[in-house]
């Protein structure tokens, strides 16, 4: 049998018993309440390692309307932040406090495509930190052949940096049968570099800083790390 076929059964029983959870479990108990009202964007400092805010427009790609962005996100925080050397990163962090079907955050191959990016190579990349690993994906996109922005981004359900659409489903069945309706964020990092190597490795660089910049607790919220 091979990995495709048993990737579908196993995903076929979870949607079975997504199914059957939300018949038999109604969970009333929001995660978002037990963050002490504690924002996104206060968790991320605005000067950290070698990188600084910028007081300037992201370029962010954002391309629904800020009535969907309403419904989808509790916030939206979107900022460009410069090395010493000048070396300039866009990030953007999507959170929901309800991430079910209905309410889950957009993935970057769905919202590129639809600004009138292209998506070309993508890969699926363990990032090694000092205090754990997460699942991360990279893509290369470009506008209009002028405009080349890798991407690396991941997901998180609850505390947990999730690995696929299987792994967040069977998460968030977990957190129903306890209960809990689970939050969840997107934390996107990008770079307009046509060197890619350059910008992914970049983009690794801010990401390390920034997880050394914050407390074990926001580091369990933005990429369900465990130290």
């Amino acid at each position: 049998m091979t990995r495709e076929i048993i990737s579908a059964i196993i995903l076929c029983a979870a949607m079975l018993l997504s199914g059957f959870s939300a018949n038999q479990i109604k969970p009333t108990n929001f995660m978002s309440d037990t963050r002490g009202g504690i924002k996104i964007s206060s968790i991320i400092p605005e000067k950290f390692g070698s990188w600084k805010k910028m007081d300037v427009s992201t370029g962010i790609v954002n391309p629904q309307q800020q009535q969907l962005l309403d419904e989808l996100y509790t916030e939206l925080v979107t900022r460009t932040y410069a090395s010493n050397e000048g070396y300039v990163i866009m990030l953007s962090i999507a959170y929901g406090k309800n991430q079910n079907d209905s309410f889950q955050v957009h993935l970057p191959e769905i919202c590129y495509p639809a600004q009138g990016f292209q998506v070309g190579d993508s890969r699926k990349l363990t990032l090694t930190t000092p205090y754990g690993d997460i699942p991360t994906k990279q893509l290369e996109t470009t506008f209009q052949s002028r405009r080349v922005e890798p991407v690396t981004y991941w997901t998180t359900i609850g505390n947990h940096a999730v690995k696929s659409g299987l792994d967040k489903k069977l998460k968030e069945i977990s957190y129903a049968m306890q209960g809990d309706i689970a939050d969840g964020l997107l934390f996107r990092v990008s770079s307009i570099d046509p060197d890619k190597p350059r910008a992914f490795s970049m983009q690794q660089k801010f990401i390390q800083e920034m997880l050394t910049s914050i407390t074990a607790e926001d580091r369990l919220r933005l990429a369900g790390l465990r130290d």
